[in-house]
């Protein structure tokens, strides 16, 4: 079974940089290429480490942790840490019998890089949709993100 992995999709990450994400995560929502589709969002807190240590207070609000597009009835996993791998997403892939996960979304350098690498180290076939992962930062930095993500899981996942 193919998953459809689209993570931290939120209005934060909405820029300059970034703002034609929109129209192209929604598309391939509406692509039916995938058996299923799964969102993550991030939810900050002052008690977390992204907060207090890294000092980022980005999705501390409502408004900057919504999706910008209709999920449909899609699941949305909630999530306080820069990967996505965590109990309900595993539970969620066992359950399913899924073994391919194709990720889009944000940011290519923090959380799509963890969760692939995460998903990775766990056996799981994790193809990263090159035209639909974001830097919220430059294109030049998703172009190096990618290059390190081929060389760490595989160029050929690079896709």
């Amino acid at each position: 079974m193919n998953l459809l992995l689209i993570i931290d999709f939120q209005n934060e990450f909405i820029n300059d940089v970034t703002f034609k994400s929109v129209n192209d995560l929604k598309d391939l929502v509406n692509s039916n290429k995938y058996d299923d589709i799964i969102f993550t969002r991030f939810i900050n807190s002052k008690e977390n480490p992204i907060y207090k240590k890294a000092n980022w207070d980005g999705c501390l609000t409502e408004e900057s942790i919504k999706v910008p597009i209709d999920t449909k009835d899609y699941k949305i996993i909630d999530k306080g840490t820069y990967t996505a791998y965590n109990e309900e997403l595993i539970n969620y892939l066992k359950t399913n019998k899924i073994n391919n996960i194709y990720i889009a979304g944000f940011d290519i350098d923090c959380c799509v890089f963890t969760t692939a690498l995460n998903l990775f180290e766990n056996n799981y076939n994790v193809y990263i949709l090159k035209d639909y992962v974001y830097s919220c930062v430059s294109e030049e930095l998703k172009q190096e993100i990618l290059a390190i993500l081929g060389r760490c899981i595989g160029e050929k996942y690079i896709v």
